[in-house]
């Protein structure tokens, strides 16, 4: 009762006469309740020196450690139209299975003997690299053939050079034998011509005389003819010798330019062969890509684009995939004040979604439903919502994740920090400061050493 009215009833009724008010208004009520009170005192004093795990609270989801291990999507990368699907979603495939078949869109992939027809234009262009390798081959031998055809003629054109000059000196060493000769004859017609005067000799000696002399001069001019026409024989040979030179050289040449043409048309029948090839492959590669299959075992998840005779572009999204093999990791996002804080191996406590958790943010010990994890990689880059993001994988040294978890889900962590006493983690908190900053014990020792 209030007490507010005027009409006090305390004092007219005795509360003292009831059981109940005998059991608690009396002196030892007061003495109980202040035994409690020290208790509570003592004890929540004690309470504030117990230790405390500083943290960072962070919000993420899971995710897949290897990057090739995450949801993905299958695409097409040549457009078309779907004929036939495979699989339905939710079925498991293996790697290399077959999920849908696609047909062309463009119309130069539209004849259905377009590879062995390539591969008959290939035969072809290969048959003509023979015929000019073979043309080639001859045209060589033709021009080894000229080469030493043109050695042996200059050979023989340079014999007879030597030859004619020969002549020409034989016939100049008779020439100045004749000379003497009419040297001789002269004296001789001029002695007997003057034995004659005197009456020494006869004029039939005389007489043969003169036509000895007239027969040595005939003899001069005979050997002076042979003597030009040696001149003559020496510089004929020395014209066919140009002329042999000039023939051969206008033959091996033009045999050399129809070696030329010939490696010409060769090196460009190869080109085409190897171009022809080329889309020779790419029509096999291509015709492969029309049944498209998983990359890796999996579960389909999702088919993007449906129906039968649907059309898509080149790179377009035809169905999602999820690996059947993965190694589970949490990725989460801590504030930009908090990122200093945290190293590489520091242990963190998860908790799932959907996973019952008693969570004492300072004491990880006694949570209950969080699980064991440690920071393999640390973002430098922040992210677009304004966070570091940070990957967690399983901490060995703890119990295993739940088996049932799947990726995508939400995931609560807790980084554990520096232990301090409550008290200062309560001072903390009410003066708004960051957790403490520290080192790991090995950064420490090794920046102690620089």
């Amino acid at each position: 009762m209030l007490n507010i009215s005027d009409n006090n009833l305390n004092k007219k009724i005795n509360l003292a006469r009831f059981k109940s008010s005998q059991k608690v208004f009396h002196q030892r009520y007061y003495k109980h309740f202040n035994r409690f009170l020290l208790a509570f005192t003592f004890i929540g004093f004690i309470v504030l020196f117990l230790p405390w795990t500083q943290t960072i609270s962070g919000k993420g989801y899971l995710t897949t450690r290897n990057p090739e291990h995450r949801p993905q999507t299958i695409q097409s990368p040549i457009p078309g139209r779907i004929e036939k699907w495979y699989v339905q979603e939710g079925d498991y495939v293996k790697k290399g299975d077959t999920i849908l078949f696609i047909s062309e869109v463009k119309n130069e992939y539209f004849d259905p003997n377009l590879i062995n027809r390539t591969g008959d234009q290939i035969k072809a262009k290969s048959m003509a690299v023979t015929s000019y390798q073979g043309k080639v081959k001859s045209l060589n031998t033709q021009i080894a053939a000229l080469n030493s055809e043109r050695r042996l003629k200059l050979e023989q054109a340079k014999n007879k050079l030597v030859q004619s000059k020969l002549k020409v000196q034989s016939d100049s060493i008779d020439l100045e034998a004749a000379r003497t000769n009419i040297s001789i004859a002269e004296r001789q017609y001029n002695r007997i011509v003057q034995l004659e005067n005197e009456g020494l000799k006869s004029v039939t000696d005389m007489e043969e005389k003169k036509l000895k002399l007239q027969e040595t001069q005939a003899k001069l001019i005979s050997q002076e003819n042979k003597l030009l026409a040696s001149k003559n024989e020496v510089i004929n040979a020395a014209v066919e010798i140009n002329r042999v030179q000039a023939e051969y050289t206008d033959k091996i040449s033009k045999a050399e330019s129809d070696m030329f043409t010939a490696q010409s048309n060769q090196f460009d029948s190869e080109a085409q062969v190897t171009k022809l090839e080329n889309e020779y492959t790419n029509y096999e590669i291509r015709s492969a890509m029309y049944y498209i299959r998983a990359p890796q075992s999996g579960y389909i998840n999702k088919a993007i684009q449906v129906g039968i005779g649907e059309t898509f572009k080149e790179g377009d999204k035809l169905v999602g995939i999820m690996p059947s093999d993965f190694e589970m990791a949490v990725e989460t996002y801590v504030q930009p004040i908090d990122l200093p804080l945290l190293h590489l191996g520091d242990k963190v406590r998860i908790q799932f979604d959907g996973w019952p958790a008693i969570v004492f943010s300072g004491w990880p010990n006694v949570s209950y439903g969080t699980y064991g994890g440690k920071v393999i990689a640390i973002e430098t880059f922040i992210s677009n919502n304004g966070k570091y993001r940070v990957l967690l994988v399983p901490d060995p040294e703890d119990h295993a994740w739940p088996e049932d978890i799947r990726v995508g889900s939400g995931a609560n962590t807790l980084a554990l920090l520096e232990d301090v006493p409550i008290w200062f983690e309560l001072w903390r908190q009410l003066n708004g400061f960051p957790p403490n900053y520290y080192q790991p014990v090995d950064v420490m020792a090794q920046s102690e050493k620089k």
